[in-house]
């Protein structure tokens, strides 16, 4: 039913003792493309046609997949496209940054049901956790009543938070969050809800967002600067999002860099001089404020001395921040995203143009090289709900591998 149209898909395999990697291919074709025939699956996944029904049949009867009315193209037998049933799985997202918590669940296609948010009290975790584990009950609520069948398909919880992780710092220190980090917060946040629970920084949940519904959706090789508080990027290699061997990769904001005219000894984190946290310090903003981003946009949409000052440092840095990535990863496109206002977003883009010159300067793109993803205060609550869809429905292929290695044992 789609020769004539490209089909985005992984491939499958058909040696013995992957069926659940070929479950999570087949799942992973229907989100990418929408609506795929058996035949569609077969050619793009590389599965036999068998092997394809026996999965189909399987999705359906979990309640994963469903069929729609056949199509007749040509003068050919009418196929069956299959989609993925929406209500078959739903997923909670975790943000907790430092003055505030939010919370999302989503479906299986990533739609946003339902959302809260909630200032976090003076305390840290210890007072901080109480709120966060309310404010994901009155989520968990508010999905029942809109998805009454959603406590029975929930596959976890994604929590995500500002790293790097595992740091040695002071607990007062804003910029990297130490006490929440030297808190049991995975612990606590199982044993509070009775969910599977993971954790990301947020860069790396906002890359997960635009991977699933975003700018990077069927993507393979994406990289995604997240500029909110502080300054991060998420990887997005061969398809998958790449954490590192301690869960900081990306941490791009912690880059030691010289402001123009300093000495070599003024080196200071390059999230000093981009993030919205030094902003708000130049505007003299609170950024505990809840109309925080309406403030910036407002004061950015006129001449103001200040949003200048900070762009010009911004840019500088944000300009050579591509370039490198572009360099290191080659990626198909860097995507800005994250806790920014839209306006400021378009303001940073436009003035990064021209990019430095690089390896990605090509006259076959079919991507930009810069574009801009998601730009609102819940891009890491969306992501941080999009990682547990991920992790339980996503291809692995460090799956065959280990499977094959214990075949060759």
């Amino acid at each position: 039913m789609n020769d004539m149209r490209l089909i985005r898909a992984k491939s499958g395999t058909n040696q013995e003792g992957t069926s659940a990697h070929n479950r999570r291919v087949m799942i992973d074709a229907l989100r990418l493309n929408g609506q795929l025939s058996r035949a569609d699956l077969a050619r793009a996944t590389a599965l036999t046609k068998q092997t394809v029904s026996n999965i189909i049949e399987d999705l359906e009867r979990d309640g994963l997949v469903e069929s729609l009315e056949a199509v007749r193209n040509g003068r050919g037998q009418p196929s069956t496209p299959y989609r993925l049933v929406p209500e078959g799985a739903f997923a909670i997202g975790l943000q907790i940054d430092r003055h505030v918590t939010r919370t999302i669940a989503v479906d299986l296609v990533g739609r946003v049901l339902a959302r809260g948010e909630a200032n976090l009290p003076v305390g840290g975790p210890a007072t901080g956790v109480r709120t966060i584990l309310e404010l994901i009950e009155k989520t968990r609520r508010d999905l029942t009543e809109i998805a009454p069948q959603s406590e029975d398909r929930l596959v976890g919880l994604g929590a995500a938070m500002p790293g790097p992780f595992g740091i040695e710092a002071d607990d007062d220190d804003t910029w990297m969050m130490a006490a929440w980090q030297n808190f049991p917060l995975l612990e606590t946040l199982a044993t509070g809800t009775g969910l599977d629970v993971g954790l990301q920084n947020d860069a790396a949940a906002a890359a997960t967002a635009e991977r699933m519904v975003g700018a990077a959706h069927g993507v393979d090789h994406a990289i995604c600067i997240y500029l909110g508080y502080g300054l991060g990027a998420g990887l997005i290699l061969n398809g998958e999002l790449y954490r590192g061997a301690n869960g900081n990769a990306g941490e791009i904001g912690m880059i030691l860099s010289l402001p123009r005219g300093a000495s070599l000894d003024e080196r200071t984190p390059l999230e000093h001089r981009a993030s919205i946290a030094s902003l708000c310090r130049l505007l003299d903003l609170d950024p505990a404020d809840p109309e925080l981003y309406a403030h910036i946009d407002a004061i950015a949409a006129g001449p103001d001395e200040r949003v200048r000052r900070w762009l010009d440092a911004a840019v500088f840095e944000l300009r050579a921040a591509v370039q490198a990535l572009e360099t290191i990863f080659d990626p198909q496109t860097v995507i800005l995203c994250g806790g920014l206002p839209p306006g400021l977003a378009r303001l940073l883009v436009e003035a990064m143009m021209p990019l430095l010159p690089s390896i990605a300067d090509r006259r076959d793109r079919s991507l930009p090289r810069l574009q801009i993803g998601f730009t609102d205060p819940w891009a890491v609550a969306i992501g941080a709900a999009a990682e547990p869809i991920s992790r339980t429905f996503d291809p692995r292929f460090s799956a065959i591998l280990k499977t094959r290695e214990h075949a060759a044992v």
